[in-house]
């Protein structure tokens, strides 16, 4: 009998223990840098002439990886190895594919500082934030895994007279998975799996930008044995295999994490019917979010500053959950902006590869770091910099937390996303204009408020328009099954990943009577 669900713990560097297993894990990942990963295609390794370099952020002239490049062609041989591995995965016991993903979880369990040290290098993580991602990765494993056992069995409907009925779930058939880079093993693993535990086949398409891991978690699902062509591996350019998978009329759905503009494209593009298609595509969209803070004249102002720096500044800013916003009541503006800027000025920033630990360090790549800093030029144009341009190391890609006051609602740094560590300051009056804030910008994933008054803490659950609201918390860190993870608007389909709904998502229900 398994137990019953809990979220994965954290650990504290600060320890003797956990620090020397995460020293040991990064010592043991250096040793394997600049490896050759190969496609998988239907259960085969594929040289290809073309890879894909996977670089440090925080050290440039550091190889990761090297990942095989997909041509357009061996997309189309992945979706037909997919699909003929549907036609028998499909008929799998759902708790037996249920137990692929609970032998999984338990083998990333015990390799949590490994994947943990992977990402530090290939993502510039810091420590915990590279181990929280891959407590969530085994989170999402295990979750799905027991959930799927619960679905997998006939639903409940109601008794007729003279027949049996029955209503269950089915797979739907070959899926696309297009990860993000930010989370590159959680919500790899998690929108992957989630596929797979349902019946359906996969064709894992991940992020350039981070391909070892996902090349590293295959190593995993081969290692417990999932059978040749229920997961393919499939690096390469949006551009010469992402619409040869969307648009291929024997794919059923497409899994995406991502920005905006990419997801709406993916949208549209699975909504045309091919020639031979059969069915309506069906897409799992999660497209980001301008996501807030808002703090009340009735905040605790300093709980309120530990929420805003964490969630700022965590990962660099480069969380579609990040807070990019703060939203603050001109009566506490000053005091507020005073704590944060404190706050902000003791955080460090440098290679988390080394043993100093450091909170911040690199962002992802160049075309990132010249976005980021393109958007701090416009801030300066729109604002006041409270902080910001402060040293930071060389060799990588690397920006200073940076806050910008002043900047009106309507501003391109309160209304884009921008993906780094950069802070908007908006200034209102009154909870009805500080509402009015949070809400005015077509996304609405996260938000938080701060107020020790009950009303208004009343008020923003009915109208602060957010998939994810946090009181008196943080807008960042959602759980497994705690938080289901999803946003309105421009932020996606509200798909709410680690949710109880979630794998409904990858199936279609399907009635069965007989007369007796």
């Amino acid at each position: 009998m398994l137990m019953p669900f809990r979220p994965e713990p954290y650990v504290n560097f600060t320890e003797e223990g956990p620090r020397a297993k995460m020293l040991e894990a990064l010592a043991l990942v250096k040793s394997q840098l600049g490896r050759t990963y190969p496609l998988r295609i239907g259960g085969k390794k594929i040289d290809t002439a073309n890879t894909i370099k996977s670089i440090n952020p925080a050290k440039n002239d550091e190889v990761i990886g090297l990942a095989g490049k997909a041509s357009g062609d061996q997309a189309l041989e992945a979706v037909a190895a997919a699909d003929r591995a549907f036609k028998t995965w499909s008929r799998v016991e759902a708790a037996a594919r249920a137990r692929y993903l609970l032998k999984a979880a338990e083998i990333l369990r015990k390799r949590i500082y490994e994947f943990s040290a992977w990402m530090v290098y290939e993502e510039s993580k810091s420590w915990i934030e590279a181990y929280a991602d891959a407590c969530e990765a085994v989170d999402f494993l295990d979750f799905y895994g027991r959930d799927m056992m619960r679905l997998g069995r006939p639903q409940e409907v109601t008794p007729f007279p003279g027949e049996e009925n029955q209503y269950r779930y089915i797979p739907l058939g070959v899926g696309i998975v297009i990860p993000p880079w930010n989370f590159p093993l959680a919500i790899m693993a998690g929108m992957t799996t989630a596929a797979i535990v349902t019946g359906n086949t996969v064709v894992l398409k991940p992020a350039s930008t981070a391909p070892v891991i996902a090349a590293k978690f295959v190593e995993i699902m081969e290692e417990i044995m999932l059978p040749a062509g229920v997961l393919n591996y499939l690096p390469g350019s949006g551009g010469e295999i992402g619409d040869t998978l969307v648009e291929h009329p024997r794919t059923r759905f497409i899994a995406f994490t991502g920005s905006r503009e990419v997801g709406i494209g993916i949208h549209e593009k699975a909504a045309k019917v091919q020639p031979g298609q059969i069915w309506l595509k069906r897409t799992v969209l999660e497209m980001g979010g301008k996501d807030c803070i808002v703090v009340t004249d009735k905040a605790n102002i300093d709980s309120a500053a530990e929420g805003v720096v964490a969630a700022a500044f965590g990962f660099q800013g480069q969380k579609c959950s990040a807070c990019s916003r703060l939203i603050v009541d001109e009566a506490v503006h000053d005091e507020l902006v005073k704590k944060v800027v404190e706050r902000a000025k003791k955080l460090t920033v440098g290679n988390t590869t080394e043993p100093e630990n450091f909170f911040m360090a690199a962002v992802i790549d160049k075309p990132a770091y010249d976005k980021i800093n393109e958007y701090i030029g416009i801030g300066k144009k729109e604002g006041k910099m409270a902080l910001g341009g402060t040293k930071v190391p060389g060799g990588g890609y690397y920006i200073p937390p940076t806050i910008f006051t002043g900047i009106k609602p309507s501003d391109r740094l309160a209304q884009e996303e921008i993906f780094g560590p950069v802070l908007a300051v908006i200034k209102g009056k009154g909870l009805d204009a500080l509402l009015n804030i949070a809400n005015g910008t077509e996304y609405g994933l996260t938000g938080a408020i701060f107020s020790n008054d009950r009303m208004e803490l009343e008020r923003a659950r009915h109208e602060l328009h957010v998939g994810n609201l946090y009181l008196n918390r943080k807008c960042t860190g959602a759980l497994v099954d705690v938080q289901p993870f999803g946003g309105f608007n421009m932020s996606g389909t509200d798909s709410k990943a680690g949710s109880r709904d979630y794998l409904q998502l990858f199936m279609q229900g399907k009635s069965i009577t007989e007369r007796l």
